[in-house]
């Protein structure tokens, strides 16, 4: 086992094999030797799988993908992917896969992040990020808590959440992360649960094939310190009624019976109905205008029973990294070789005694 570094700076660790081609990798081959240290029954470790279980079908070398994460339990990803990647700054996992994305679009660059990492701290990196639509593929795995620092509240916590930091309830209203990202005008917008490997797989697949940002929130279990915050959504007696599969082109219809649906409501927002009834709605994904898509992030179990998952929003945009990169090379045609020096002592300057 070697350690290497690319023209990037990006650290990991290489095979002392040869190569597999991209159509020969397998799950093993994403896999580093790295022992996994989450705590038992953390649902990192399912979500762990599914990604290395899926990057083969990406069919790109993995010199050619790397994963950017911040700091927390999920930003651990790195050191158990044979891949590129770095282990970076607390909620500037955004900005560093921003250059990265820049400078070398030739690459696969991926965020992994949490709810505290990408919502507090990073918050203002997260948001710019998905504004400009920078090609990068940002993983953040919700679970309602700051587990690494050992419990205490966090931006998506619901209010009352009794915490180490918060003994008498927290007082502050939670982000809802897919409303978030619709807001900061996300071309790509998608929700998932770890332990659904299946339709975490589909979500990965969508968001891989998209030009742009892709946003993806993961619910995932802190058995330790928020356990079974998304029970509702995974016990097999009330999924299918708490659950909403978003699935492009079809009726936003679900329950055990297939007999629920979605239609807009007087408020101008969205309610539950009788699938039988008049003006159930269409899910659009490719839909320019985030008007319904951003609706549909509003319906959650506490106001309406039912949460959506599946890809919110899916359209096709410029990215930020093709603009800078025309730009660029439309200076160089235009001006030639820079000079750095004659930049920076050209203008307006002056010398001060």
């Amino acid at each position: 086992m070697t350690v290497t570094t690319n023209g990037s700076g990006i650290t990991n660790r290489l095979l002392d094999l040869v190569p597999a081609t991209p159509s020969q990798l397998t799950r093993k081959d994403f896999t580093s030797d790295q022992e996994v240290r989450w705590c038992p029954g953390c649902g990192d470790y399912a979500i762990l799988a599914t990604v290395q279980g899926f990057l083969p079908e990406l069919g790109i070398a993995r010199e050619n993908i790397a994963f950017i994460s911040g700091i927390g339990c999920s930003s651990r990803f790195p050191y158990y992917l044979q891949t590129y990647g770095m282990h970076s700054i607390h909620g500037r996992a955004p900005a560093i896969a921003t250059g990265l994305a820049t400078s070398r679009p030739d690459l696969s660059v991926w965020v992994v992040t949490g709810d505290g990492d990408a919502l507090s701290i990073g918050g203002n990196h997260l948001l710019h990020a998905m504004r400009r639509n920078v090609n990068i593929k940002i993983l953040m795995f919700n679970n309602r808590i700051y587990g690494l620092t050992k419990g205490q509240y966090s931006p998506t916590s619901e209010v009352g959440k009794i915490t180490k930091s918060t003994p008498f309830g927290s007082l502050d209203r939670p982000y809802n992360p897919a409303s978030l990202a619709l807001g900061a005008e996300a071309t790509f917008v998608a929700r998932s649960i770890d332990s659904d490997r299946a339709h975490l797989t589909s979500v990965l697949r969508a968001a891989a094939e998209h030009p742009g940002t892709a946003f993806v929130e993961i619910f995932q279990n802190c058995n330790i310190f928020n356990d079974g915050a998304f029970e509702a959504l995974k016990d097999r007696g009330t999924r299918d009624d708490a659950t909403l599969k978003l699935i492009d082109g079809e009726p936003l219809v679900f329950g055990a019976e297939r007999d629920k649906g979605i239609r807009r409501a007087a408020s101008g927002g969205l309610e539950v109905c009788a699938a039988t009834d008049e003006g159930v709605l269409v899910h659009d994904a490719a839909n320019t205008d985030p008007s319904q898509a951003f609706a549909l992030s509003r319906l959650t179990g506490d106001d309406h029973g039912v949460t959506p998952i599946g890809v919110f929003r899916n359209v096709d945009i410029p990215t930020y990294d093709e603009a800078l990169n025309a730009q660029v090379e439309q200076t160089r045609e235009r001006q030639g070789t820079g000079d750095l020096m004659a930049l920076i002592s050209g203008g307006e300057t002056w010398t001060i005694d």
